[in-house]
């Protein structure tokens, strides 16, 4: 099989021809779903639209959102568009908020992501001679079989580290001169802190070039912090298991949002309110229709991730459309008195300060209190009290003027807080109303 590095008539195609190649392609996946798919079939006839009265791509509008609801109409097997037999595999989300989603994959669908994943790869930097040590968690989620698939087409090694396990991570590090590392922001802090514990220098005593950070949102501000850690430099990979996993948005070197590879995904941004398109620019809810997936298309489809587009050309000659880092979903949003927050304001906040660990905790507990639980590092308790006092005064000060809420800080000694091997549970919420 090829192997697909820098395609300039993809990667650089002009607006023109990419508009032309996405109206193709989503003609031919709306045909798809209405033949193969009676769920989508009602879909479209009940808000009386069909494939063939699609003639341009902002008609995408009058059909229906998909939403995760929709995924387990005749689960697990209601949205294929294939025959059983020509799947070969499926993942499924991790089911923490109830029944998991199903995505199943074809041998074309394995490929094709794979593909995207060797793109994004090549477009950071990283190739043949490289080392990648996939810290994911192999099985069901998407993200570490994705990768592992991608990165060996791009050429590279691949060490199967999975999660967990710090010592052995840091171990294969040394021992194979790791070079890339795949991972959730949350734990790329908790390796440095323990890298930092033991006495390593990663730029001394290890080869990291590159970290590839996803599952999780995390701010710039955290991004910067990791980038100081391992000495390394840190690219955004977007991905849910929905669309097949990581590879649907990557960032390249300009660092200025990431591109959605616009040949395998139509992008939208709506007010998740209305579900009305916003203005370039304006922030919304990140919309997503495949173009290439054969066993399981999805039509519209609310990631519920909140973002806003980049109209601006990229300096990296790109033209695949841009979209700034997540704000955060959706769902993640909470409402202390009144005022509505995502998290990552509030981590923005931390690790601007260097006094800040690697690791914090957000509590909404009482009858509408809020508590930020944050590990500092160890050489903040040498026993002047005076100085913790006024580091926790600024903070809540600091974090107030962000979110106009006043949060009581709590300051704690590195290690005090749970380690996510996944995911990061940062919001707990405990509130009696």
């Amino acid at each position: 099989m090829e192997k697909p590095y820098f395609n300039p008539k993809i990667e650089t195609a002009d607006i023109d021809y990419l508009d032309k190649l996405k109206l193709r392609r989503l003609k031919q996946t709306l045909k798809r779903v209405y033949e193969k798919v009676p769920h989508y079939r009602k879909k479209f006839e009940e808000v009386g639209v069909s494939p063939e009265k699609l003639k341009t791509l902002d008609e995408i509008r009058y059909f229906s959102f998909t939403t995760k609801e929709d995924l387990f109409v005749d689960y697990p097997f209601g949205v294929l568009s294939v025959p059983l037999e020509n799947v070969v595999r499926v993942h499924t989300s991790s089911g923490t908020t109830g029944k998991p989603k199903a995505i199943f994959f074809s041998y074309k669908d394995i490929w094709a992501q794979a593909e995207l994943i060797a793109r994004s790869l090549v477009m950071s930097g990283a190739g043949p001679g490289d080392i990648l040590q996939n810290s994911m968690t192999y099985g069901l989620f998407t993200g570490a079989l994705v990768m592992h698939y991608g990165a060996e087409l791009a050429g590279l090694l691949v060490i199967p580290a999975g999660p967990g396990n710090t010592e052995r991570q840091i171990d294969l590090m040394r021992t194979f001169g790791t070079t890339c590392v795949h991972m959730t922001p949350s734990y790329a802090l908790y390796v440095s802190q323990v890298l930092q514990e033991k006495g390593i220098d990663p730029r001394k005593d290890l080869k990291l070039k590159r970290a590839y950070l996803g599952a999780e949102p995390y701010t710039e501000e955290t991004r910067r912090k990791i980038e100081t850690l391992l000495g390394v430099s840190v690219f955004n990979c977007y991905g849910l298991s929905e669309m097949g996993g990581p590879g649907v948005g990557f960032e390249c070197p300009v660092k200025k949002g990431f591109h959605i590879w616009e040949d395998a995904f139509l992008v939208e941004i709506v007010n998740p309110e209305t579900g009305e398109p916003v203005k370039p620019g304006e922030i919304g809810e990140l919309v997503l229709t495949t173009l290439r997936r054969e066993s399981m298309p999805l039509i519209r489809y609310r990631t519920r991730d909140l973002t806003r587009l980049i109209p601006e050309p990229c300096p990296c000659g790109r033209t695949h459309l841009r979209v700034d880092r997540i704000l955060g979903r959706a769902d993640d949003m909470f409402i202390i008195r009144g005022v509505n927050i995502f998290p990552q304001q509030i981590e923005a906040v931390l690790m601007r300060f260097p006094e800040v660990g690697q690791n914090y905790q957000i509590l909404l507990e009482g009858y509408d209190e809020l508590k930020v639980k944050v590990e500092l590092n160890r050489d903040m308790f040498d026993g002047r009290i005076e100085r913790l006092l006024a580091l926790k005064q600024e903070l809540e000060d600091k974090i107030r003027a962000e979110i106009q809420v006043r949060p009581k800080v709590e300051l704690l000694e590195p290690g005090s807080l749970p380690v996510s091997e996944g995911k990061a549970k940062r919001v707990i919420d405990k509130r009696t109303l």
